[in-house]
């Protein structure tokens, strides 16, 4: 006897298994040669490619939750949850509604993407990453754990965030009603660096091959090619040429 429930609408291809309670809901379309854990929920509508692995206990194609007060989630009619074929979905992830994650990407343990966002092929999301809603995220980025994206932020391709990293978008920190105008995520160019635990303040755009050292504050722009330090950062000095993308003999 299953113990897992597959709407009547819902295909799962072939080669494709799953474990025990897992839910599966109308027009679902999971490719060939998939494998899906226990205790996974599939949402209406979502779209799985080939050999994508997903672990227990993760819910893809959740409908976002729109607060009263909430000065960035609304109400609105959101297309099915994509997932690109070769993808790896961890444990206890949620992926929103609305959300598109491209070829091979990795998103780790307890990740959470919410709606309106764009994955790049060949990027890792990692543990415990948050990236917020309305945000872009490249081809080749690395997240690493415990990373926060604020919402209406965009990451260009071969971008890294080092651990702990925080980004925000409200200069007015949740006051008067103001604020509601002015949102603004973070912007980091091709090949922008983020060094551990970072802070970068609404507005700011990290030029491409730019590095932001650890534990720094960043308050205004950062230019390409340029190391910045400090709290709040200031100008250090050039990135060294052997570090530059250009030097790095990547094929993309």
């Amino acid at each position: 006897m299953s113990t897992s429930v597959l709407a009547d609408t819902a295909g799962l291809g072939q080669g494709t298994r799953h474990g025990d309670f897992c839910r599966f809901g109308e027009q679902v379309r999971i490719g060939d040669n998939c494998r899906i854990g226990h205790h996974v929920v599939v949402h209406d509508g979502t779209v799985i490619g080939d050999g994508v692995r997903v672990d227990d206990g993760t819910v893809i194609g959740k409908r976002p939750m729109a607060a009263a007060n909430s000065a960035v989630t609304r109400e609105q009619e959101l297309p099915p949850t994509t997932i690109g074929s070769g993808c790896i979905i961890g444990a206890q992830v949620v992926l929103y509604r609305g959300c598109e994650i491209g070829e091979s990407v990795l998103v780790a343990d307890q990740a959470s993407v919410r709606e309106n966002v764009t994955i790049g092929e060949f990027t890792i999301v990692g543990r415990g990453v948050a990236i917020e809603n309305f945000c872009r995220i490249g081809r080749r980025v690395k997240l690493e754990t415990n990373v926060y994206i604020t919402a209406y932020s965009e990451l260009e391709d071969r971008v890294f965030v080092a651990p702990g990293v925080v980004t925000s978008n409200d200069n007015y920190v949740g006051r008067t009603e103001e604020r509601f105008k002015h949102f603004k995520g973070v912007t980091v160019r091709k090949g922008g660096r983020l060094g551990a635990h970072a802070t970068i303040l609404p507005g700011v755009t990290i030029h491409e091959d730019a590095l932001v050292a650890a534990g720094a504050l960043v308050t205004k722009d950062v230019p390409a090619g340029k190391i910045v330090a400090g709290v709040p950062a200031k100008l250090f000095r050039d990135v060294p040429p052997e570090q530059l993308l250009i030097n790095q003999n990547w094929k993309d």
